[in-house]
């Protein structure tokens, strides 16, 4: 990892590392309320080496090499997902080395673009850790210290020999996250955006929930074999894109003194376009040609299908929560039923298992019922907010969702004008 510092900024690093300390204070660049990213004293609580920048949430690698293809013999041979990291990291790279000038109030600023930006992305994957294991209740157990690539040579030799660039993503096969090179993309670095490595983060909690952390999920794994009917795999990459939507914008809302409430996820890092059709707040309705698509085609040949189901659900979800209360009751909500063994009430974890032979099986209703019955009984009227928009928004037929527990979506639930009705069975 290349680093070039002013003569006096290295002799600083040279002379005088900074000792680690909890919390730390340093400067990070964090959106602030004119929608510019700012150089903001902030607090990692969590490192336990500023240099290298590790700590109970992160461990950064640097200049590694990460290849897949279906043709490397290495790969081929690989029959533990142990084995298949191992063949994957072709250089398994080493840890990085940041750079610091202290200012007279004892705050650590970054010495160059890469220090600056790395300190940034352990600061919000440390924030989303925090916004799981508090708000959300995610035991700290079930979240250890994940490894995070940062700028690897990355290929998927089956889609193409060049390295992939402009991305920032949580990656199953190696159980950690990738940060990788600029190419294309100008505006604010990936990684600095909060909203998107929270967005990556949820996938990573869905991971380990929904799949139990596997690498290669069965679910994934044999609902991909159908060809081009894959409605079981369409419904669950919605949920996954979707939720990790969701949970992005509720994370944000806990940091209102500087920006929060971002229902852009996107914004500050792709063109408008992108944003627009992401944005959690702009009304949604299950169309009729959508419908055909998440039931009848692939989302091999639909890439973008997971986004467009995954938006609409986040908006329903974004229209039923109106206070912080309600955001935050909902997110938890949305992460117990994603693994439930009660037979009553299962959660996606289960669903997915009992129709692995049969994906037709795992269906939108299923999951949006799995996500009602997991709102405390307590909570009425948030239960029936988010059956009327279910019901609404996603065509989820009323039938389905009631029922005769407390759980349940009440008998009195009904739609709204707000979408017109399609035709279930064309």
């Amino acid at each position: 990892m290349v680093r070039k510092l002013t003569a006096t900024a290295a002799l600083l690093a040279l002379s005088c590392a900074p000792q680690t300390q909890v919390p730390m204070k340093v400067r990070a660049l964090v959106l602030s309320s004119n929608g510019a990213y700012e150089p903001t004293e902030v607090e990692l609580k969590t490192v336990t080496d500023i240099v290298s920048l590790e700590g109970k949430v992160a461990r950064i690698q640097g200049n590694a090499i990460l290849r897949l293809a279906s043709t490397d013999p290495e790969v081929q041979a690989a029959q533990t997902e142990e084995a298949l990291a191992r063949a994957m990291t072709k250089d398994e790279g080493r840890s990085i080395t940041a750079s610091y000038i202290t200012d007279p109030q004892g705050v650590l600023w970054p010495a160059d673009f890469h220090t600056w930006n790395l300190v940034t992305t352990y600061y919000n994957l440390e924030r989303a850790w925090d916004y799981f294991t508090n708000v959300v209740a995610v035991p700290q157990a079930e979240l250890p210290q994940t490894t995070v690539h940062y700028f690897p040579e990355f290929v998927l030799a089956d889609v193409s020999d060049q390295p992939q660039r402009d991305n920032a993503l949580f990656y199953p096969p190696l159980k950690s996250f990738l940060v990788l090179p600029f190419d294309k993309l100008q505006k604010a670095p990936l990684a600095t955006n909060a909203s998107i490595l929270t967005h990556e983060y949820a996938h990573l909690v869905f991971n380990r929930r929904v799949y139990g952390g596997s690498a290669l999920p069965a679910p994934l794994n044999n609902w991909a074999q159908s060809g081009d009917f894959t409605p079981g795999l369409n419904v669950i990459k919605a949920l996954d894109e979707g939720l990790a939507d969701f949970h992005a914008y509720v994370a944000s809302c806990q940091d209102v003194k500087r920006f929060g409430c971002n229902t852009r996820v996107l914004a500050y890092s792709f063109e408008d376009v992108a944003v627009n059709e992401r944005d959690l707040a702009t009304p949604r309705c299950m169309g009729q040609l959508m419908y055909n698509n998440l039931t009848r085609s692939s989302v091999n040949v639909l890439p973008n299908l997971a986004y467009e189901v995954g938006t609409l659900l986040a908006n329903a979800l974004f229209m039923s929560t109106t206070t912080d209360a309600e955001k935050q009751t909902m997110a938890r909500a949305i992460v117990a039923a994603y693994s439930d063994t009660d037979a009553a009430r299962p959660g996606f974890n289960q669903l997915a298992a009992s129709s692995l032979n049969d994906q037709t099986t795992f269906t939108l209703i299923k999951a949006a019922k799995a996500i009602i019955q997991h709102i405390p009984a307590g909570n009425v009227d948030l239960r029936q907010k988010v059956c009327t928009n279910f019901a609404t928004r996603l065509q989820i037929p009323v039938n389905a969702l009631t029922g005769n527990t407390e759980y349940d979506c009440p008998a009195s639930t009904t739609t709204t004008t707000d979408c017109p009705a399609i035709n279930l069975n064309p």
